[in-house]
């Protein structure tokens, strides 16, 4: 069943204001008027999340992120991850302007499905150049093929060790195949079924492969990893243009 998507522009939901009213909070007291804005993104968007391995994922725009002030912020890790969330991400304004030529695929991620919850919203408005997101999906997914072979030879042939190795690539795998759509002119947010089915049409594959990797339940051995590194190969060759 497909999760229902809180798009850019909405309201929070009324699951999350709690929590990230009290982060907000917390940020107020430690940075005071440094503290620019609080943007949630990512899957806890999803009326469907909140299962144990899904944290709440923020950024928190600062003026300035000084090491002393972080520090403050740390000693509430403990109770932040007992109220979901996973450790925030803190950006200035202009680390995020410098890092759309570097980091254009997480910034995207963000851009494409997002919540402000309090302050301005530094990333409704961004722009990407198509070269720096060819680039990095490029190279995320030759950097895939590369844990696969290395998870393989440190995994011992163990069934466990495949099974993590798979989700953790599938999940990595998902955002550069956001971007390598992005590249294609689906520039709006895409779940993970719509992106497989897409992907799959760009390729002329079917990316079993990926499918099972980000999927919850079902097999996670062998064959399932010869699949995955058969669609991470050719993800590499479209998105390189082949």
């Amino acid at each position: 069943m497909s999760a229902t998507v809180i798009q850019v522009g909405q309201s929070i939901s009324p699951r999350l204001r709690g929590p990230v009213d009290h982060l907000a909070g917390l940020l107020t007291e430690i940075y005071g008027d440094g503290f620019l804005g609080l943007t949630v993104f990512g899957a806890a968007l999803d009326d469907r999340a909140g299962g144990d391995d899904e944290g709440i994922d923020t950024v928190a725009v600062l003026t300035r992120v000084e090491l002393p002030l972080v520090r403050r912020l740390a000693e509430h890790g403990a109770e932040l991850g007992r109220r979901g969330f996973s450790a925030p991400l803190l950006m200035t304004p202009e680390y995020i302007a410098a890092s759309l030529d570097t980091f254009p695929l997480e910034l995207l991620e963000i851009h494409q499905r997002h919540v402000t919850a309090k302050g301005k919203d530094f990333f409704n408005d961004l722009t990407f150049a198509d070269t720096h997101v060819r680039l990095q999906c490029e190279r995320e997914f030759k950097r895939v093929l590369l844990r696969i072979r290395q998870g393989l030879l440190s995994s011992g042939g163990r069934t466990e060790v495949l099974e993590a190795l798979e989700v953790d690539i599938g999940r990595h795998l998902l955002r550069a195949m956001r971007g390598f759509l992005w590249l294609n002119g689906k520039r709006e947010f895409h779940t993970a079924d719509s992106v497989i089915s897409q992907c799959g049409q760009l390729t002329g594959r079917s990316l079993s492969g990926v499918a099972g990797a980000v999927r919850t339940g079902g097999d996670h051995g062998w064959n399932e990893l010869v699949a995955l590194n058969e669609d991470a190969e050719a993800l590499a060759a479209a998105a390189n243009g082949e």
